[in-house]
């Protein structure tokens, strides 16, 4: 009997939480061999390609688009539905507002019933955007969110919650475990030397594409706890168009010579074995990946009580919730945690096992083969 045949339509292969997932899920279902697995994108650009590594990419399809309302989309709307009809595809699964939009619109119109769209913030950029969302939600059999907040947030809009099913992410506790302190150092001493050596390092992970990260939190928390730890020092791991803004901002705060912006030089596993306490400061999430990551490498995690942090960090237990754009709580809690390294120690403990219980890459494959299975079995039925 032939297996089932299920397409991932991605944006891009940009360094994002979103493309990550869903190039590590598309990865994990081709490993598992219960369904042929197939990648499709709306750009073939981005260090993430490499990441995919059981297809050739001159033969992976791109469909290009410049823009919803133009002649472009409904060509490429009609390249991919004659794509979805050529490969005998079973199921389609996208995973962002772009593929979402476009993935079940062509799907439908390829006669494409099993239909699997993604929701992965508690926000939308307009509501011209949001309800072109909600139209491609209505093609959706199921939708999948990353957090029970994302629901909340969906159901709140008018999506009905029968179509929902929270599937947190999953990240491979062997793959953070993997890092390398003494290549670190190395990174350490290029980027500037002796001054940036420190007993503690406080790090956040987050892309420096757009200010919803809010590093200016973390960097205002981090001269507040400067001032108290004197040996800690801050790492910045991430890229993006907006990392030379938060140097000079490091700058006039007076602490540029305790912070390390590593950029795509240093491996996040890597940076996460070389740190003390994992931060996050968003102003608006789904369900951080970084979270996740911090936890699985045994840091205590500071984070701001947005979206689905508080699905993952038990308050005072594995770590701190605080305020968004509260930097003054932030810094608080990092120096009461930088002081007490028994505790700091405890946390990481508890939140490394809770994350390998509820957020592992196997947990996340299982619960999306039985929204797979439930899919195909009433294939036939309308939405």
């Amino acid at each position: 009997m032939a297996k089932p045949k299920v397409l991932h339509l991605i944006g891009s292969f940009e360094s994002g939480g979103s493309e990550i997932q869903a190039i590590d899920l598309a990865k994990n279902l081709y490993r598992d061999g219960a369904f042929d697995t197939y990648i499709a994108c709306l750009d073939k650009k981005g260090p993430l390609l490499k990441r995919v590594d059981w297809i050739e990419h001159d033969i992976l399809p791109e469909f290009k688009l410049s823009s919803f309302y133009d002649r472009n989309f409904l060509s490429q709307l009609n390249l991919a539905a004659d794509y979805i009809r050529r490969n005998g595809i079973d199921i389609i699964h996208t995973h962002d507002f772009y593929t979402n939009i476009f993935g079940m619109f062509s799907a439908a119109r390829a006669g494409l019933k099993p239909r699997v769209a993604s929701k992965r913030e508690t926000l939308s950029k307009s509501k011209m955007q949001f309800f072109a969302e909600k139209q491609a939600f209505k093609l959706a059999k199921k939708i999948v969110i990353n957090a029970e907040a994302v629901g909340a947030f969906l159901i709140k809009r008018g999506v009905p919650k029968k179509k929902l099913v929270t599937i947190y992410n999953g990240v491979d506790p062997i793959r953070v475990a993997a890092g390398n302190g003494s290549l670190f150092e190395d990174i350490v001493v290029a980027d500037g030397g002796e001054h940036i050596s420190g007993s503690y390092y406080v790090t956040i992970v987050a892309n420096m594409r757009s200010d919803v990260k809010n590093h200016k939190m973390f960097l205002r928390a981090a001269r507040i706890v400067s001032e108290q730890v004197p040996e800690a020092r801050f790492i910045l791991a991430g890229e993006g168009e907006l990392q030379q803004e938060y140097e000079k901002f490091s700058e006039e705060l007076q602490i540029r010579q305790l912070c390390l912006f590593t950029g795509g030089k240093v491996p996040i596993p890597t940076v996460l074995a070389f740190s003390s306490i994992g931060v996050l400061t968003s102003y608006s999430e789904g369900f951080s990946n970084a979270i996740i990551e911090y936890m699985l490498a045994g840091l205590p995690v500071v984070a701001t009580d947005v979206g689905g942090a508080a699905e993952a960090v038990s308050d005072g237990i594995s770590g701190f919730l605080v305020n968004s754009d509260d930097h003054q709580k932030l810094a608080a809690r990092l120096i009461e945690l930088l002081k007490n390294n028994d505790r700091a120690k405890l946390f990481g403990q508890v939140g490394r096992q809770h994350a390998i219980d509820k957020f592992s890459c196997q947990t996340q494959l299982n619960s999306v083969k039985a929204v797979y299975a439930e899919c195909l079995a009433t294939r036939g039925r309308s939405i």
